[in-house]
């Protein structure tokens, strides 16, 4: 497809992901439309020049509109945490994926993007997993709406009339990244960061423009019903993630807990954040996700989608390491 003046909607705008596809869109002449539920998320995309309605995915009549005289639909809008209850999941992560779904299938979209997450494979997943591999929700609402959500879009799938394509993305670190990014330098600048079991395990790494560059192959190529795996395909260790994290700020390198301590200590934090009502900021089911032990197979994007990762982690934590010096961390956590 040629993408030239076609018009994508991004719901979820206004987060790290959607907002630089924004930027990398309209430079290419494509329109872009929005929709975030936040409204000084929304202005951030607004200012780069998208056309933006503030409201929910979950509100049917806000994703009949948003979806009127859109060509491609990219779904980046997800409850994205390690623990929690469920129900908050599964309204935002498979109620709300359903209902943007079916609106844009009525309003006449043809290629449907939903950004989901290698973390469908669970914890305990087989070494070089591809996309056929097993699904495990372990337990885990996070994964176990991510599941769901992939499920319920392929089931409505229709190549001819409504094409589902679904993008397993891996450990998405850069500038604005909370998760792999922002949250482990403040927690290193509180002294609070320490990995699991020496920080043995890969972490499956994605630069923020790598996932972006294959998510415009697939709005290209638009292989309808397929799902794929994307990663910067390179096997890092947990400790030199975090480590090499800690030297583009200038802090010490972090310490190692033996994984079952290291939950422990969190569980007890959070009981105390609780409390004081105070608002967890993280949970120990975080300490699985950052235990993972293999790399996940991009071979399927590689052949499918001619997907080559251009940035590698030393290059994609230089560009973060400018983008940190110019940055207020504190005021992109409040």
């Amino acid at each position: 497809m040629n993408l030239n003046n076609k018009t994508i909607l991004i719901t979820g705008i206004g987060n790290f992901l959607g907002l630089r596809t924004t930027e990398k869109a309209i430079t290419q002449g494509i329109k872009v439309y929005g929709l975030d539920s936040d409204k000084e998320q929304a202005k951030k995309a607004q200012n780069l020049g998208a056309k933006v309605i503030v409201g929910n995915i979950t509100d049917p009549a806000i994703a009949e509109k948003v979806c009127q005289g859109v060509d491609i639909v990219l779904h980046a809008n997800e409850l994205a945490k390690e623990g929690g209850e469920i129900k908050q999941f599964r309204d935002v992560n498979v109620t709300g994926t359903i209902n943007i779904a079916k609106a844009a299938k009525n309003a006449g979209v043809k290629t449907f993007v939903h950004i989901s997450s290698a973390l469908v494979y669970g914890f305990n997943y087989t070494d070089g997993i591809a996309e056929d591999g097993v699904l495990a929700g372990e337990n885990n609402p996070y994964c176990e709406t991510k599941i769901e959500a992939e499920k319920a879009l392929l089931e409505i799938n229709s190549p001819s009339d409504f094409g589902v394509i679904i993008i397993r993305a891996g450990d998405v670190y850069g500038p604005g990244s909370i998760s792999w990014t922002i949250r482990p330098i403040m927690m290193m600048h509180q002294k609070l960061f320490a990995y699991a079991n020496d920080g043995a395990g890969v972490i499956n790494h994605c630069y923020i423009d790598n996932l972006i560059d294959a998510i415009f192959l697939a709005f290209e190529k638009q292989p309808h019903g397929e799902i794929f795996n994307i990663t910067d395909g390179q096997e890092t260790s947990w400790k030199d993630y975090f480590n090499s994290l800690a030297e583009i700020t200038g802090l010490p390198a972090p310490f190692s807990l033996p994984k079952d301590e290291l939950k422990l200590f969190l569980k007890l934090r959070n009981q105390g954040q609780k409390l004081f009502r105070k608002p967890t900021d993280i949970f120990p089911e975080a300490v699985d996700f950052m235990s993972r032990p293999y790399a996940y197979s991009i071979d399927k994007a590689r052949n499918l989608l001619n997907y080559e990762p251009t940035i590698n982690l030393e290059e994609g934590l230089q560009i973060t390491k400018q983008w940190l010096q110019q940055t207020d961390l504190k005021k992109l956590m409040d």
